[in-house]
């Protein structure tokens, strides 16, 4: 089987496949969009970790965002469908049925609430069954979600007994909650978000380079926090703890990085300005070298109200990067005891883990050196990208196999 070129009336399409790739199972990929975000980057590592022995067309409703030109180096193939956000196009369904019917994918894994909802009902009607549904949400707050986007989960919930062979949650958490919602138990998978070691890991040569970039002294303690600026990262949580530090007279640099993270933000500037610790801040917005900020970091915090999964924690981790986190999600099994765990919304209790964190390291390196030795064990142990991998080629291939038209036969010789 081979990978058909893009439809021509798409200029956002692109082909990566090659004829000798024929034979291999294929999996269509729906993603809401291509932007910065957690399930976009596991997207984007299963795809490249997997392109050598799979078939992947992904799929944006939305536009290209920053991952598509990722992608396509790494020769997977991307089309995306121009869909305006909240708001489906008969156009970019008709788009969608027909990009099925040129792919004829053996597996179809969606990403995200919408991507569940058409995705799934776009890829049942032009005839597939192996339908995979992604939850990478654990927050159903309303009034931290839009009301737009609980009527999709509710509507995913009723569909859920009929619709996916397959549920991957990716955490525990989100398979709770969703269950609790109404969504099919038994369909759920937990899958944790794996790690590459590679481009994740210690780098004092990048640390000295950042630093020296940012102007940051090298025996300054500098944390950070990597996350877009929305509600529920709660970023005035982390200001306002770090306000207590302030007042406490404890010596620090704070480097705040991710989309909407910048001087443009009237909000977010003005919390910093009221809080009257604009002295100690960097505020970065997006970038594309993460690991190189984990390296400059010191310690990373986390002050979310709602997460499932936050893959920044294991990637600082990673990089042999501390972290103190809200107890939110999953996030007290990624740190394990390799760092501090907070209630969330209580910046007072955020202040305290922090301050703890930064004696420890000023008090005995011998000993902070063991704890970043754990971290990096801790993700390499529990939350490589190899286990990713593996849990998801498992449930590709169960659930062709499980399909009609000898998706068994396929499974076989893609395993082999």
């Amino acid at each position: 089987m081979t990978l058909p070129r893009p439809v021509p009336s798409s200029p956002c399409s692109a082909v990566g496949a090659s004829p000798e790739g024929a034979g291999r199972l294929v999996v269509a990929h729906v993603i809401t969009d291509l932007d910065n975000g957690g399930a976009e980057a596991a997207l984007y590592r299963l795809c490249s970790a997997t392109g050598g022995e799979l078939r992947h067309a992904v799929i944006s409703l939305m536009d290209r965002g920053v991952y598509a030109e990722r992608l396509e180096r790494q020769n997977i193939e991307v089309h995306c469908l121009g869909m305006p956000r909240g708001r489906l196009t008969w156009a970019g369904l008709r788009r969608l049925w027909h990009l099925f019917k040129l792919v004829k994918p053996d597996v179809v894994q969606t990403w995200m609430y919408h991507a569940n909802l058409v995705g799934g009902l776009v890829s049942r009607a032009a005839g597939v069954r192996a339908i995979v549904w992604g939850i990478h949400h654990s927050n159903l707050d309303p009034a931290h979600n839009r009301s737009s986007t609980l009527k999709v989960v509710k509507a995913c919930a009723r569909l859920s007994r009929y619709l996916p062979a397959r549920i991957v949650a990716c955490s525990e958490e989100a398979a709770k909650i969703h269950a609790s919602r109404g969504y099919a138990a038994n369909k759920f998978q937990v899958v944790s978000n794996g790690y590459s070691l590679v481009d994740f890991r210690p780098d004092p040569a990048s640390r000295a380079t950042l630093r020296r970039a940012l102007s940051l002294e090298d025996d300054l303690p500098v944390l950070g926090t990597v996350a877009r600026f929305d509600p529920l990262k709660d970023h005035g949580n982390l200001i306002r703890a770090l306000a207590i530090l302030e007042r406490r007279g404890v010596r620090f640099g704070c480097l705040l990085v991710g989309p909407g993270v910048n001087e443009k933000n009237g909000t977010l500037v003005e919390m910093i300005r009221d809080a009257g610790i604009g002295a100690s801040i960097k505020l970065l917005g997006s970038r594309d070298d993460v690991p190189a900020v984990m390296n400059a970091l010191d310690l990373h915090v986390l002050p979310s109200r709602g997460e499932a999964f936050p893959n920044v924690l294991a990637e600082a981790m990673a990089c042999g990067v501390p972290c103190v986190a809200t107890d939110v999600g999953d996030t007290s099994l990624i740190v394990g005891g390799t760092g501090w765990i907070v209630p969330p919304s209580d910046p007072a209790a955020l202040a305290d883990a922090i301050s703890s964190a930064l004696e420890e390291r000023a008090r005995d390196p011998a000993a902070w050196d063991r704890r970043r030795e754990a971290c990096r064990n801790r993700v390499a142990e529990e939350f490589s990208l190899e286990k990713m991998v593996a849990a998801y080629r498992d449930i590709w291939l169960s659930v062709v196999s499980e399909s009609a038209g000898g998706g068994k036969a396929r499974a076989t010789r893609c395993a082999a």
